[in-house]
């Protein structure tokens, strides 16, 4: 069973962040239409598993071959492929510490996560009631780190409107 850990923030997390959009920017060129930080990670004073999330926008996700390739040859690994799901892959970076999501242009889970991002950012309160959810869930066995990610849903919905889901940090 994996457990989680939570650290507090890192002011070297944006920094991180701008290293592996240049990265994923030099691997894909024009094919990388949008790049997002988006996570616990990029939201200053939140507590984050200190992985590196971010938002891949390609013209269509479910086209692997017009972006996995490059990517692989860049240090990452596709480890996840949800064809049910917004046709969201998810690749990891070479050192365990970048996950890379990536979606198709218009879709609205990129809306979503952005939204929940800017709303943590802006709102203490939220951004409280959300580590406090997850210090209280970390403490949990689970099965995977994605039941992690699942059971923040309620505390998401909560916040940002019962269309949220919790597939992010």
């Amino acid at each position: 069973m994996p457990e989680i850990t939570l650290a507090q923030y890192d002011s070297a997390w944006p920094e991180r962040y701008s290293g592996v959009e240049q990265e994923i920017r030099a691997a894909l060129g024009g094919a990388a239409l949008q790049i997002e930080h988006v996570g616990s990670t990029s939201v200053p004073g939140l507590i984050a598993k200190p992985i590196i999330d971010l938002v891949l926008v390609v013209a269509d996700s479910a086209r692997e071959e017009a972006y996995v390739p490059a990517l692989e040859a860049a240090g990452y690994t596709l480890d996840v492929r949800e064809p049910d799901w917004f046709e969201h892959r998810m690749l990891r970076g070479r050192d365990g510490d970048v996950n890379l999501h990536v979606f198709s242009v218009s879709c609205s889970e990129v809306d979503r996560m952005l939204r929940f991002r800017d709303r943590l950012r802006s709102n203490a309160d939220d951004r409280e009631r959300y580590a406090a959810a997850k210090r209280e869930l970390a403490a949990r066995d689970w099965g995977d780190v994605q039941d992690y990610a699942d059971a923040k849903t309620d505390v998401i919905s909560e916040i940002c409107g019962p269309s949220a889901s919790a597939r992010t940090d």
